[in-house]
């Protein structure tokens, strides 16, 4: 028995409240502080573990050097603050006048005093000369390095950082559409690792991995979530306080479009002479540009720094061509490069903060970050510029900040056919302001009370039940446990077929009451503990469940592991019913398209299998686990109430549906009875294509290609398997150019008996739902296999549930097949389409299927 009810556990399920700290009184805070600074101060403490995203000149380095001192002086130890180049000497001077000694550190070598703070550059740390397990608490200053996903510093910091108690990171543009930046700094933080983020927040394109939106229904709840544990503050107002000495500058922002000098030629990415530039670029093509025009750029650059000669520039470039050209045209330029010394390049940057020289000219991937230029400069030239927003974005804030006391001017000069990219970048710049504008609101609303949030959450909780039934149907739009536990009689069901959520894999609701709105597999399977004994309950004693299921990829990037690996949910699902009561029969394995997959994974690559076999697995197959219910009588093996079939007698003569012999279409039972020749091939589990002979290389280079993937299924299917006739009619076919690279189109035929090749996995009600633009339900049951199991593990007139209802695919086809349906389903956009499906079967209309397009195609086509 579960300790809580199943109302408590969904309760638990919201609070966000992920607090690592303790409680520091007002009083104990340097009183220097401003008041909005205290309180985020006091909420980082509290928290322990949190991100501090104050815009630009709210004194992040200060809040950040005060929860340090607080933690240490409560906890012991030391404190580590890691920044960019150029930073340290902002923490040593505001440490000092917060009384605190910041001491800048590039090694640990040769040991560090027992207490103290202190600070270091992200190279230091990346490169093993910093351990930080022998810090008390850390904090990463402009905390974006972390944001390429997969880099060496992310993944060297998630480890490193781990096991420190008090850890925080600071930014003032952490960019809110930045979806995987975000969920790097949680993951960091260890509020919530990658992986749960994805899958609680976000809707994955199946034909392309990586490509992630938010769920629609999951916006607001995401940007709660953050406000868990990130601050996103713009100006002190944000949490009640006044914006006096906080009003940022006007920013003028100018774009310079130049031409190609007569004499130049514009060149494309091949090196040939183009007559017309495109003024839609891509990556390649804006580079190309940018090499074209260079020469114009810079003269422009020149031009503008010499029309005002007293005023300090900084000139941000992309390209070390861009650079040289730049020092050339105006020598008066201090460069900043990357193969520049790091001490030389650090004390360069200072020097043009402190207004010690005039002109610096460096990259925004070097000096974007960190920096603080406003107090002697108000220029800034970009001599060209890319797709990369939040580099520029970055840069533009080294000036434009609060205590910035003049205009900020922001001259861009790109290429005429450039006009794509300005169009872009602008595009990403309002989306920032929007989404920053948005953090805010929610700022304003809930302050920084986790408890407020996790109280406005819960009120979305449940659904409230609706029950749609016809004539041997019933679909009831609910939470399966409630539904099954409240509304359904013990022994009532005769089968059970579903395909569960596949742990925390998917979301398909935006209620908490959704299985896969959990944390982890341990947390999915606690809530089914509420389920299944119910589920055991419900269907008759002797009777199957038969459970549809798929391991998951665990990416090694996410896992720390390197490579991926696979997490064997059938395996728990196995556990999880035999523990609940249920006798395993077996599973049916079905195969799965291995070029499709690696299109959706990229972990089954042949580059990769020729780097190194030994870091790829192999395709991912969907399994159907058989259970039991135990029958009431343990001597014998038959159920309570037996699945008979009649013995087939070919002399009886063929049944039509209305009698009379002269009908064009058969029904679907033709002869009374169930034949030994339909036994051997339900036993087997698939069914067989046949051909009338081999076809060679040449023939099925001449097909479509879903026309030879057909053929070359039913041709293996009647013939013995040879792996390297097999291997050499596909490397025939790519020499012809005539290989897919988007599916399988030489998958072989089955010839296990618990292995199905043919399950057609393009006639789904998913296919109808894509046709009409609705939303989709994610891993529907394929028509093929609901039929088999439905005809082979039930009787005519038997009741079939689904506890996971979706677009109602189960009861739909227990109908087809002559037996009664019921389902329960969360989602009320997938509820209501099944129920349509279901009203259409009862009043005897054709239901359109992705077959019926591809009928209507070719017919167009003769």
């Amino acid at each position: 028995m579960k300790s809580i009810d199943y109302e408590d556990f969904l309760r638990e399920k919201v609070n966000f409240d992920r607090s690592f700290g303790f409680e520091i009184t007002e009083s104990e805070m340097n009183p220097i502080l401003f008041p909005h600074q205290k309180m985020i101060v006091q909420w980082a403490v509290k928290g322990g573990r949190r991100a501090i995203f104050a815009a630009f000149g709210l004194g992040k380095s200060f809040m950040q050097i005060e929860t340090l001192r607080l933690i240490t002086k409560h906890k012991g130890g030391r404190a580590l603050i890691v920044a960019p180049l150029g930073m340290r000497h902002e923490f040593i001077g505001d440490g000092a006048k917060l009384g605190v000694d910041v001491t800048f550190i590039k090694t640990a070598a040769f040991g560090l005093p027992e207490t103290g703070m202190f600070v270091t550059n992200y190279e230091s740390v990346r490169d093993g000369k910093i351990d930080p397990n022998l810090f008390t608490a850390t904090s990463l200053d402009e905390a974006s390095v972390l944001r390429d996903y997969g880099s060496k510093t992310f993944q060297t910091f998630l480890q490193l950082f781990k096991d420190i108690a008090f850890r925080f990171v600071a930014t003032a543009t952490p960019s809110p559409n930045r979806f995987k930046e975000l969920s790097h700094y949680a993951a960091y933080l260890g509020i919530m690792d990658s992986g749960q983020i994805l899958t609680r927040f976000f809707q994955r394109d199946s034909s392309s991995a990586g490509n992630l939106t938010l769920h629609p229904h999951k916006e607001r709840e995401f940007w709660l979530w953050l406000n868990t544990w990130a601050c996103f503050i713009q100006k002190p107002s944000d949490l009640g306080y006044s914006d006096d000495g906080y009003e940022l500058p006007e920013l003028d922002v100018r774009f310079h479009r130049v031409e190609i000098k007569g004499g130049e030629v514009r060149m494309d990415g091949d090196g040939q002479a183009v007559l017309f530039a495109n003024g839609a670029l891509g990556l390649s093509g804006a580079a190309t540009e940018k090499r074209n025009s260079l020469s114009a750029r810079i003269e422009k650059l020149a031009e503008l720094v010499d029309e005002s000669p007293d005023d300090h520039f900084v000139l941000w470039h992309t390209l070390e061509d861009e650079r040289r050209a730049i020092k050339k045209a105006v020598p008066e330029a201090v460069e900043v490069f990357g193969a520049l010394d790091l001490d030389e390049r650090e004390e360069r940057v200072v020097k043009f903060s402190n207004g010690e020289s005039r002109i610096l000219a460096t990259k925004p991937s070097l000096s974007g970050s960190g920096s603080n230029f406003q107090r002697h400069c108000h220029r800034a030239i970009y001599a060209g510029i890319d797709f990369k927003f939040n580099d520029f974005i970055q840069s533009v804030h080294r000036l434009h900040r609060f205590l910035q006391k003049e205009q900020v001017r922001i001259d861009v000069i790109l290429a005429e056919s450039e006009e794509s990219v300005i169009e872009i970048l602008l595009a990403k710049w309002e989306q920032h302001k929007k989404l920053t504008s948005s953090m805010s609101d929610i700022l304003r609303e809930f302050g920084l009370d986790a408890g407020a949030i996790s109280q406005a959450l819960t009120r979305s909780m449940g659904v409230e039940r609706v029950e749609v039934a016809g004539e041997g149907w019933q679909f009831a739009l609910n939470d399966c446990v409630l539904e099954t536990r409240d509304h359904m009689e013990t022994d009532s069901v005769d089968m059970i077929l579903s395909s569960i959520p596949f742990g925390t894999q998917y979301e398909y609701s935006p209620s908490y009451n959704d299985f896969g709105h959990t944390d982890d597999n341990l947390h999915f399977w606690e809530q089914m503990d509420y389920l299944t004994p119910n589920l055991l309950r419900v269907l008759k004693p002797g009777r199957v469940a038969a459970i549809h299921v798929k391991d998951r990829i665990l990416f090694g990037n996410v896992m720390g592991t390197g490579n991926p690996t696979v997490e064997p949910f059938h395996a728990e699902t196995l556990a999880h019913f035999r523990k609940h009561g249920f006798d395993y029969l077996g599973m049916h394995t079905i195969v799965t398209d291995v070029v499709r997959e690696n299109n959706q994974t990229y972990r089954l690559g042949y580059t990769k299998m020729r780097a190194d076999a030994s870091s790829m697995g192999m395709g991912m197959p969907e399994y159907v686990l058989l259970f039991r219910k135990p029958q009431t009588d343990r001597s014998k093996g038959w159920g309570d109430v037996r699945v008979t079939k009649d013995i087939y007698d070919p002399t009886k003569p063929v049944s039509w549906e209305d009698d009379e012999p002269e009908a064009e279409t058969p029904p679907n039972n033709p002869v009374d009875g169930y034949s030994l020749a339909r036994w051997q091939i339900d036993a087997h589990a698939f069914w067989r294509s046949s051909g009338d002979r081999h076809l060679t290389p040449e023939e099925l280079s001449q097909l479509k290609p879903e026309d030879m993937s057909r053929l070359f299924t039913a041709q293996t299917a009647n013939s013995v398997y040879d792996y390297e006739s097999h291997v050499k009619t596909g490397e025939l076919l790519a020499g012809r150019k005539r290989l897919p690279s988007t599916f399988m189109s030489l998958a072989p035929a089955s010839w296990h008996p618990d292995v199905w090749h043919d399950v057609n996995r393009m006639l789904t009600l998913n296919g109808e739902q894509s046709r009409r633009n609705l939303v989709m339900h994610t891993c529907p049951l394929q028509f093929d296999i609901v039929d088999r199991l439905i005809t082979e593990k039930s009787n005519p007139g038997d009741l079939i549930y689904d506890p996971f209802g979706g677009l109602g695919t189960v009861p739909l086809r227990a109908l087809k097949l002559g037996r009664r349906g019921r389902a329960a389903e969360l989602n009320p956009v997938s509820y209501y389409d099944g129920v349509k499906y279901l009203e259409a079967e009862s009043a005897e209309q054709d239901m359109p299927t992705l077959f019926d397009l591809i009928d209507l195609a070719q017919d167009d086509a003769a």
